[in-house]
């Protein structure tokens, strides 16, 4: 029933013109690098701010820039990223590489989520609390940086596997 309902999916008209078009689909690719390099692009600072680097820029300065940054990233890299699955849809969710990458996602996802909802993250914004940076703040940081570097390599092999 899923292989029908994907092979539907990169069946419609639209997403077949997407697959045939000689300037669309590089441009949607060109749009989900660019979703990657600005979501990645603002994590990347974040949390080695988390991990102590830049202790004179108080934390809460780059995260009312960056995490914004983050998200319309995120939003663009999901929407170029669907419409690249379109494309080929059955063939993608039928590779091991493809399921890693989204469970790879869900964790990176999750991880930001309840980074965001600890009391650690809170404490850490207010500039009159100057205490070092938790142990668990630091965990955080390495585990988001390791996900999305592995989500990353995970997509670029998946470009040279597909």
């Amino acid at each position: 029933m899923l292989f029908d309902a994907l092979t539907a999916l990169q069946n419609l008209e639209a997403v077949a013109a997407l697959r045939a078009s000689r300037w669309v689909y590089p441009l949607v690719n060109a749009a989900h690098i660019t979703g990657l390099a600005l979501l990645f692009g603002a994590i990347l600072p974040l949390d080695l701010r988390l991990l102590g680097a830049w202790r004179e820029v108080p934390l809460h300065h780059l995260a009312r820039v960056l995490v914004p940054a983050a998200l319309a990233g995120l939003a663009l890299a999901a929407a170029s990223g669907l419409l690249l699955f379109s494309v080929s849809a059955a063939k993608y969710a039928a590779m091991p590489l493809f399921l890693l990458k989204l469970g790879l996602i869900a964790a990176a996802l999750a991880n930001a989520l309840m980074l965001r909802r600890s009391a650690d993250w809170t404490l850490a914004q207010i500039p009159e609390v100057r205490s070092d940076l938790t142990f668990r703040l630091k965990f955080s940081a390495l585990l988001s940086l390791a996900l999305w570097i592995f989500v990353i390599l995970c997509g670029r092999f998946l470009a040279y596997l597909a």
